[in-house]
């Protein structure tokens, strides 16, 4: 038997489309963040579901009341925060222009994208990749035992762990792929 999972990202938020540093601070979804949440579940509206994931911030949450509004079926929605945006620290809130303008392009491409490198009191992608990997890890044994096809409503630093484990990627590529706001991706498990 063959379980699927549904890997998707939130909708942009407010603090994404003013390129803020985002992290755990809880930015509501914009109106256009709202729409790509609506596409996302008509892309998953006849898929069958058995249980969903989603974060503490809103925006994991509120995409994911999108999704299963066609999803009368799903009864089993969980919060996990191993899978929550990478944390920027003492960054969060600060916009990205402004940022480069006062540090340079180097140490924010570093902090933006580093693996190894976390920002000031934040996360670096190594580290968020460590504790996806344990809620990865914990979600194959709750789908092998529950038989069930499950939903993700994640963030995009935390979809990149995800991408890599489910399509073998290196650490390079990981680090370069841009997470699509309004689409998801599709995993076998077979229990």
């Amino acid at each position: 038997m063959i379980c699927k999972i549904y890997l998707f990202r939130h909708g942009q938020t407010f603090y994404n489309l003013e390129h803020r540093f985002t992290g755990w601070k809880d930015s509501k979804l914009a109106p256009i963040g709202i729409k790509q949440s609506k596409k996302v579940a008509l892309k998953l509206k006849n898929k069958k579901i058995g249980a969903a994931f989603q974060t503490r911030l809103s925006r994991s949450k509120d995409t994911l009341k999108e999704v299963l509004k066609f999803h009368p079926e799903c009864n089993i929605i969980i919060q996990d925060d191993r899978m929550i945006e990478r944390s920027y620290g003492k960054l969060e809130g600060h916009f990205h222009k402004r940022f480069i303008e006062e540090k340079g392009r180097k140490l924010f491409d570093i902090y933006h994208r580093s693996y190894e490198t976390p920002p000031p009191k934040g996360e670096s992608v190594k580290m968020v990749e460590k504790r996806v990997l344990s809620f990865i890890k914990d979600l194959l044994a709750f789908i092998k035992i529950k038989k069930v096809n499950v939903v993700i409503s994640a963030h995009g630093n935390s979809m990149r762990p995800f991408r890599r484990y489910f399509e073998h990627f290196s650490i390079r590529k990981m680090s370069q792929i841009e997470n699509p706001w309004d689409d998801y991706f599709e995993y076998n498990v077979k229990v």
